[in-house]
């Protein structure tokens, strides 16, 4: 059986492709904007590449299936994480006209359902629309629903609809990384999203038939230690780190928490100087933090571009070009790709009818038998001691210190 083939945008560092060719999938063509994503892309692989703006002439829809060699209604699948405002363009989408779709003003989402339009894939898997899944705040949700029903109109498809929220740790993944993910069919097979396989033991909810989730220690306890100078937490309140325990953020030195009165309670971002605890998964990696924004390593350092690998599932052979911001940005933006391998081998199976012997995935991550204790915590260093007192907690949503300060300007 031919690999099933793959149409990928805003490709990025590939997390959604490598998982999907770990299924079984070949990526016939991949557009990125980033030019240091594309050098990673032709690091590691043999792709077709599109180094651009996807509203260029060198990603239109017949340029796409010319360098794929992919005719339209021929790819097999159309994947992509657009990186756009939550539908910042929706009054494009009012009129349900897909014309509006070869508009040059259009955002990444309305690029990716042009594709979508033009190339007719057998299915189609869209990562990463923010705000979709919010309860009470449905609009972009419905707008996109119409979207696609206006192509189905437009081009006689009957593409179905299926989305989920889902935590990449509930499947294995060794991190605490929600994201939506939609996956439809153009015959109108309806996705079932796979069951979870793992939980959170310390949950009232916790699945005897689930696996706990995997943590830290198992993604990166056997990585040597890496003290380079990139790692070095830097800025006002890096030195601060050392003070915190593993597991914990900037609430320790709160008056809730067993440290120092640095802080009002919740009165910073949950990030803030936050810190990995080696029997818990990772949080959220993210892609640009500021230099008090974690994960931390649990040795009050950056964690390194293979570490940052480990925790997104990528195999360990892939190489991330750049520096160490670099990995950051692009890893930060990428899709675990234990995650997407698995979706992978669910949409073979549910929409292209294909027949798939059952094996160990190609990205599991194994779990470790001992973790040890938590490191040692240093005392606070003085130069932070002026800032110990009484400072008030966080007074609600909407009464913060940045509303109050607009106000004030108003005034």
């Amino acid at each position: 059986m031919p690999s099933p083939s793959v149409v990928s945008l805003f490709t990025g560092a590939g997390g959604l492709d490598i998982g999907l060719e770990a299924a079984g999938f070949k990526v016939g063509v991949a557009v990125e904007f980033d030019s240091r994503a594309c050098e990673t892309l032709r690091a590691n692989h043999r792709w077709a590449i599109v180094e651009g703006d996807i509203h260029g002439p060198a990603a239109t829809s017949d340029r796409l299936a010319e360098i794929s060699g992919l005719a339209p209604e021929s790819p097999d699948l159309l994947v992509g994480g657009p990186p756009c405002q939550p539908f910042s363009k929706s009054a494009y989408w009012k009129s349900g006209d897909t014309k509006r779709l070869d508009d040059p003003r259009a955002d990444t989402l309305t690029a990716y359902l042009r594709v979508l339009r033009d190339l007719r894939p057998r299915a189609f898997l869209l990562e990463n629309v923010h705000g979709l899944a919010y309860s009470g705040k449905d609009e972009g949700l419905r707008l996109l629903k119409n979207s696609i029903a206006a192509i189905n109109a437009a081009v006689g498809t009957e593409y179905s609809f299926s989305i989920a929220k889902v935590n990449a740790a509930d499947y294995g993944v060794p991190q605490t990384r929600e994201r939506v993910i939609i996956v439809g069919a153009r015959d109108g097979k309806v996705f079932r999203f796979p069951e979870p396989t793992h939980c959170d033991p310390e949950s009232e909810r916790n699945d005897d038939m689930r696996k706990p989730w995997l943590r830290a220690w198992d993604a990166i306890g056997d990585l040597e230690e890496d003290e380079g100078k990139e790692l070095i937490v830097s800025g006002k309140w890096g030195g601060l780190l050392p003070s915190i325990p593993e597991g914990q953020n900037y609430l320790w030195h709160t008056e809730r928490g067993g440290g120092l009165r640095l802080f009002g309670w919740r009165r910073r971002f949950w990030a803030f100087l936050l810190k990995l605890a080696k029997d818990r998964p990772a949080w959220t990696v993210q892609a640009q933090p500021g230099p008090a924004t974690g994960p931390f390593h649990w040795k009050s350092r950056k964690l390194s571009a293979r570490e940052l690998c480990r925790i997104q599932t990528f195999p360990d052979h892939y190489t991330v070009v750049g520096n160490r911001a670099d990995a950051q940005k692009q890893l930060g933006n990428a899709v675990p790709a234990l995650l997407t391998e698995i979706l992978g081998r669910q949409i073979r199976k549910q929409l292209l009818g294909h027949r798939l012997k059952e094996k160990p995935l190609m990205l599991e991550v194994s779990r470790r038998r001992r973790v040890p204790p938590p490191e040692p915590t240093s005392a606070v260093p003085p130069r932070y001691l002026q800032y110990v007192g009484n400072h008030s907690p966080h007074p609600g949503t909407g009464k913060g210190y940045a509303v109050a300060a607009r106000v004030a300007d108003k005034i």
